[in-house]
């Protein structure tokens, strides 16, 4: 296959990047209208956030297994049932008349939300050329951050106006608009062949990559990570007004003021990884800048402002950090095991958005605002640990192919 030319690099980088913002612009479809979902349903805010769980198991569970079927059917295929069923999803949620309806579509956007990773990377692995893989796992991770960024002011902005209903019925139109789009341009998307076998060869098991430790290292590193994650998305700004006093919309600002950094970081991060060989390092010194800014904020030393600016420092460190964990997980995907790779690694990312609020929402309830910061720079600490096996197995691996 010829070397792709910058045009179409950047158009599937583009194409896929896009769905990848979808994706978690949905993670946040419920969340950002729990105001709104709360006194229309009567519900409490265990039943709020059940509705989150239900959806993050779903994807986890789900993600795991679409990567085997993106390995037999294709990544295209996958990708565009995935954003068809997140469509779907907020149309049933926009007629939901009862708790279980909203639990429903809950899930089934959950089971949208499972194919992304493992379709992405594969698409991205193979349609993009090596020079610039690291760059189009960064605009990859960016887009995630502004899908995070869109869905609250999206979703909130029309329910304010015109009430919750029609807010999800908006959202609904995202990712048909983007199917369509990414229809349009499906020979840009095209999958490679699956690999012919020889006759009179055995074939490697479909589950052989689960013996490798590079993997479930890397699943380890996903999950705890996203513990850290899931504290600082649902409970940083509670925690920040309670240690410094600070307003509300001060403490929203500095949540803000992450995901912007964190994506500004990505775009850092892309660079510094093309040029890279030991990207279990740079991955150990951005988590360790991360971890000891949380635990200034958690000791509550600096003023108000500051805590605002160590918030975009935070994002900073773990955006950086993005495009060589890609990277890292590449190297210890066996060929032509990508989306099954990714799809179990990534569902560790769902399982820890799953566990954290409810990690951190017990430390809340339990008067200790301190210890989030404080648990947040533990879980970055000992991904570390995680980043750095998988670094060496894989060098381990290289030598031992050389």
């Amino acid at each position: 296959m010829n070397t792709p030319t910058l045009r179409e690099d950047a158009r599937v980088i583009g194409l896929v990047s896009l769905a990848h913002g979808v994706s978690h612009f949905y993670h946040l479809i419920l969340a950002a209208l729990f105001p709104w979902l709360k006194p229309a349903f009567g519900l409490s805010y265990a039943q709020l956030g059940l509705l989150m769980t239900l959806f993050f198991v779903v994807s986890g569970i789900g993600q795991a297994l679409s990567g085997f079927v993106v390995d037999r059917v294709g990544a295209r295929r996958v990708l565009f049932c995935g954003l068809a069923l997140l469509g779907t999803a907020a149309l049933v949620l926009a007629g939901a008349q009862t708790y279980a309806m909203l639990a429903a579509g809950s899930m089934l956007a959950g089971l949208g939300n499972a194919v992304f990773h493992p379709a992405d990377y594969t698409l991205l692995n193979q349609r993009v050329s090596k020079a610039r893989i690291a760059h189009a796992f960064s605009m990859h991770g960016i887009s995630g951050n502004l899908g995070w960024a869109a869905a609250p002011a999206f979703l909130a902005g029309i329910a304010a106006l015109a009430g919750w209903r029609v807010a999800l019925l908006s959202a609904a139109a995202i990712p048909f608009v983007t199917l369509a789009l990414l229809f349009a341009q499906r020979a840009h998307l095209r999958a490679d062949p699956a690999p012919v076998q020889a006759a009179g060869v055995p074939q490697d098991s479909s589950f052989a990559f689960m013996k490798l430790p590079a993997v479930w290292m890397s699943f380890g590193f996903f999950f705890l990570t996203a513990i850290a994650l899931g504290g600082i998305q649902s409970f940083s700004s509670a925690s920040l007004v309670a240690l410094y006093g600070i307003s509300l919309a001060s403490a929203t600002t500095a949540y803000t003021a992450y995901m912007l950094a964190s994506a500004g970081g990505m775009v850092l991060g892309g660079f510094l990884a093309a040029r890279a060989q030991r990207h279990d390092r740079t991955i150990a010194m951005s988590f360790i800048c991360a971890a000891l800014m949380a635990l200034l904020v958690g000791a509550a030393v600096v003023p108000g402002w500051m805590a605002v600016v160590l918030m975009g420092g935070i994002g900073l460190a773990a955006g950086v950090a993005g495009p060589s964990r890609d990277l890292l997980i590449r190297a210890a995907a066996p060929k032509n095991a990508t989306g099954r790779v990714f799809g179990i690694v990534y569902s560790g990312l769902d399982s820890g958005l799953a566990l954290g609020p409810l990690l951190f929402g017990t430390l809340m309830d339990g008067g200790h605002p301190a210890w989030v910061f404080g648990c947040i720079a533990l879980f970055q600490v000992l991904a570390i640990g995680t980043a750095l096996t998988v670094g060496g197995s894989s060098r381990a691996l290289q030598f031992k192919q050389a």
